[in-house]
């Protein structure tokens, strides 16, 4: 078992599911870690844990994110451990670094949601379940992003005039905003 297999599988047992449908997600993240060696790479086949973060600016009044290249919908950013990752806290915030262009961000070091969701494009075998844990941060006042080459766009979206999400981001984007407080308050 790698570090990073060993750190995720710690996390995940460790981690508070805020309701019902995430806890059960978290049982099937750490059974997934508990029977695969290779649970955190893309090598695991139809499942694989993957990690992100998504961005909110100093006032918490904006988010940043990407149109992903392969999905064509805005997303928070994150993808696969790589081998350097000693972490899944370092998965997360590394793809941050790498798809916003962003290096100075407070970083959240507690998964705040998971999701599992089906990709269709992520390798020739079909359709992959990708189990994201997902992070936040907050960015740096006037900090300016860069598109990456898994982007189209990156861009700081208000909270009250988002594009269209799915009903998880919406959630990820609340609990980013009760984690990481404004400055206003």
């Amino acid at each position: 078992m790698s570090g990073l297999h060993a750190d995720a599988l710690r996390v995940l047992r460790g981690w508070r599911a805020p309701g019902p449908a995430e806890e059960q997600l978290r049982r099937r993240y750490v059974t997934h870690l508990e029977s695969r060696a290779d649970g955190m790479w893309r090598a695991s086949y139809p499942d694989h844990v993957t990690a992100g973060t998504l961005v909110v600016d100093a006032t918490g009044d904006h988010v940043l994110l990407n149109l992903h290249r392969k999905a064509g919908r805005w997303f928070h950013f994150g993808g696969h451990a790589e081998e350097g990752d000693a972490t899944l806290a370092a998965v997360a915030l590394r793809e941050a670094h790498e798809e916003s262009g962003l290096t100075d961000l407070r970083f959240h070091p507690e998964p705040v949601q998971l999701d599992l969701h089906s990709v269709p494009f992520c390798g020739e075998r079909g359709d992959v379940n990708h189990l994201d844990v997902r992070y936040v941060a907050a960015a740096s006042p006037g900090a300016e992003a860069v598109v990456s080459d898994e982007s189209l766009a990156v861009r700081w979206w208000p909270v009250d005039a988002l594009p269209d999400l799915e009903p998880e981001m919406h959630a990820l984007i609340a609990r980013a905003r009760e984690i990481l407080p404004s400055p206003r308050v």
